[in-house]
């Protein structure tokens, strides 16, 4: 048997490490050691790369943190915020609105250094951008935010058309509304007030002009343009021509919305043209006025007992409606622009022939009253002395206050009783109305047709109940017509303590006045008045209802009319003064 040769076992080959093993073992060691002591040096400190407003405050603890954004960032976050919407924008003080920083949230919301190795080795590389946080007061707040809301809203505005002065079109373009969202612009204002650039945008809803600049282009070429082509010519009398310039077409012609019958002018999605006759008118009465003759009829005047006539003169006056009809018509007419005045001959309804042949011989009517006091009757003859003479002529309507004019101290009256409120009291002009009746009476005896009358509230025993009349400086009046042919004079005077006034002229009528009698009476109330209030104290007197009625009958006897008026008195009251 061969025996073989025995295996030898010799020492086992050792493998070696790679070098870079070693050197990444070196790494991770180094990095974990940096891991670690970077995680004890962070504990409790802003992440790096941490910004608020552009101020970096990464590393720092929070103390420094928000020391420092307050120093750098305090004067910033008090200046003025401007905020848009649309194409509006408005400015808000933040000061004054309510709005201020929370630092301390501001840095706590930056959180802290992040766990994760890579996201702390990115820190080191990178820049984290953290919104500051508002601290807001709610009442300025919302003021502010209601300010806001009326100056970021806005009405459209319809586009308008006019001509200038220069006989032009002349158009203002439309602006569009808008309307935003408060609630929604609330939030904006809060998540951006403190943006770098100062500035808040929000959304607004826009609404468009329902008349827009382009709705004029038609109205333009259809209405202006026409009634500009040139001078409208209007030919008068006496060779004298008036004419409407293109420069005068502004105060003539206007554009309006045009309003759907019945509906908010706001609704209106067009404009028309508005057409001014009276200014046509009044552009051309400045150049054709001479043509005209003011129509007088014949009138008196007396000077030192010596009555003279004042000539009548016929008028002549142009008929405007006629003239210009439709002032449209003749605008947009460009084949025609030359246009005759018409005119009316207005010849006087009592010429000087009339006066001349006019006598005031006879009395028509008259009436005389008395009793009056020393105020009273300097007022009445004052009254007098301006009525006396004065001429109503035939058709004519004779006014107490329109021919006196203001009865006040400059006029010479003087303070003195009247009736007011159902009393007696004091006023400059005081006693007039006794005149008043006693004018009426005479006017009411010539046969005068009443026009306007007023009687006392309580009856007053110096005068015929029913047939009295109280007059008010700019309230109440007394005014009788002549109905006939023929001119009248008042003659009034004063003497002694009675007044009378006669209607004198041509005698027409007789007139009969057939009292009734006291009817319905009422008893007088109490009444107590400061006594420094012109208080005066009476006893009273009752109240009653009364007629009268006036029958005209012409010279030979012959009953022309028949007429009855009622009055009503109230009690006078009794008056006491305390």
């Amino acid at each position: 048997m061969k025996v073989g040769k025995r295996p030898q076992h010799g020492r086992a080959k050792r493998r070696r490490v790679p070098i870079w093993a070693w050197i990444l073992v070196a790494i991770v060691g180094i990095a974990g050691v940096s891991y670690g002591v970077d995680l004890i040096m962070s504990e409790g400190r802003v992440p790096r790369g941490t910004t608020v407003g552009g101020v970096a405050i990464g590393g720092m603890t929070e103390e420094q943190a928000e020391q420092r954004l307050r120093i750098d960032l305090g004067d910033e976050v008090r200046e003025p915020v401007i905020v848009n919407a649309g194409n509006m924008s408005s400015t808000i003080q933040p000061s004054q609105s309510g709005l201020q920083v929370d630092w301390g949230a501001t840095v706590d919301q930056a959180g802290r250094q992040p766990l994760n190795p890579i996201e702390r080795v990115r820190s080191l590389f990178e820049e984290r951008e953290v919104g500051i946080i508002s601290a807001v007061a709610d009442g300025p707040f919302n003021r502010a935010m209601d300010r806001l809301s009326r100056d970021l809203t806005r009405d459209p505005k319809n586009a308008a058309l006019a001509v200038n002065d220069l006989g032009k079109p002349d158009v203002t373009d439309d602006e569009p509304g808008q309307t935003i969202e408060a609630e929604e612009l609330r939030e904006k204002v809060l998540s951006e007030w403190l943006s770098t650039n100062h500035t808040v945008t929000g959304e607004a809803e826009v609404t468009e002009a329902k008349i827009t600049t382009e709705d004029t282009d038609e109205l333009i070429r259809d209405v202006i343009n026409p009634a500009t082509s040139a001078p409208i010519t209007f030919f008068g009398r006496d060779e004298v021509k008036g004419e409407i310039k293109p420069t005068d077409m502004g105060r003539i012609l206007t554009f309006v919305p045009d309003v759907p019958e019945n509906k908010k002018p706001e609704l209106a999605e067009s404009l028309k043209p508005s057409w001014n006759n009276e200014a046509a008118q009044q552009v051309l009465q400045e150049q054709l006025g001479s043509t005209e003759k003011e129509f007088r009829n014949a009138s008196f005047s007396q000077s030192g007992g010596s009555l003279s006539v004042i000539p009548h003169q016929d008028g002549v006056q142009i008929k405007w409606d006629e003239t210009l009809g439709d002032i449209s018509d003749k605008a947009l007419n460009t084949d025609k622009r030359n246009w005759q005045v018409v005119y009316e001959d207005k010849p006087a309804t009592f010429t000087t022939d009339e006066a001349e042949k006019a006598s005031f011989d006879e009395v028509m009517g008259e009436f005389t009253t008395g009793d009056f006091s020393g105020p009273s009757g300097l007022n009445i003859a004052r009254t007098a002395e301006m009525v006396n003479a004065a001429y109503v002529l035939p058709g004519e309507t004779f006014s107490l206050n329109g021919y006196t004019g203001p009865r006040g101290t400059a006029q010479g009256f003087v303070e003195s009783g009247i009736i007011i409120d159902g009393r007696t009291s004091e006023a400059v002009g005081g006693g007039i109305s006794q005149f008043a009746t006693t004018l009426y009476n005479a006017s009411y005896f010539a046969g005068m047709e009443d026009v306007a009358h007023t009687p006392h509230s309580y009856y007053i025993s110096r005068y015929p109940a029913g047939r009295e009349a109280t007059v008010y400086e700019g309230a109440i009046d007394l005014q009788f017509k002549n109905p006939f042919d023929v001119p009248v004079q008042i003659e009034s005077f004063v003497s002694g303590d009675s007044v009378t006034v006669k209607i004198k002229g041509k005698k027409q009528v007789e007139v009969e006045s057939i009292p009734g009698g006291r009817t319905n009476p009422t008893q007088p109330g109490k009444r107590t008045v400061d006594k420094d209030d012109h208080c005066s104290p009476s006893s009273g007197a009752p109240g009653f209802t009364t007629t009268d009625t006036r029958v005209i009958r012409d010279l030979n006897g012959q009953e022309l009319s028949r007429e009855t008026q009622t009055t009503v008195y109230d009690p006078q009251p009794i008056v006491t003064c305390e």
